[in-house]
């Protein structure tokens, strides 16, 4: 057994029901000159727990991508910052599918600090071609979007 063997792998998250949650602890990189996070790393960390969340889905980006099949565009971002984050904080991501059409999906995603809201958001995001142009997505992925949309209980 070699010793990468032994050694725990990235942080990942899990659903619980129809909300997947994404834990991740404050570095010092994260922060600014105040100590707090840097507005911008919020967006950084949604990213990351909502690939983690289709990753856990079942829905592989990365085969698409390379296949030629299409990407995914964030088309519109609402977001609030309620309260900062710390170096050291342990905090997760829940994220949950409050939208699904055609081409395109929204997410809301809470950044907390146990059970402290830090940052809101709501993402939008379009299935694109190659090219850049909206196109449905695959209905095997909009049936999951379906299926969490909905709150039911998702164990892939």
């Amino acid at each position: 057994m070699s010793v990468s063997d032994q050694m725990p792998m990235p942080a990942t998250g899990r659903f619980v029901a129809a909300v997947h949650h994404f834990p991740l602890r404050i570095y010092f990189e994260d922060t600014d000159l105040s100590g707090l996070v840097y507005h911008a790393n919020y967006l950084r960390y949604m990213e990351r727990a909502r690939s983690d969340m289709l990753r856990a889905a079942g829905i592989d980006q990365r085969a698409a991508h390379d296949s030629g099949a299409g990407v995914y565009a964030v088309t519109d971002l609402q977001i609030r910052y309620r309260r900062p984050a710390r170096l050291d904080d342990d905090l997760m991501v829940v994220s949950r599918v409050v939208h699904v059409g055609a081409a395109s999906c929204a997410i809301h995603q809470s950044v907390m600090r146990a059970d402290e809201q830090l940052t809101d958001a709501t993402i939008s995001v379009a299935w694109l071609t190659p090219q850049g142009r909206p196109q449905r997505q695959p209905k095997a992925w909009t049936d999951i979007f379906s299926r969490l949309c909905q709150g039911e209980d998702f164990h892939p």
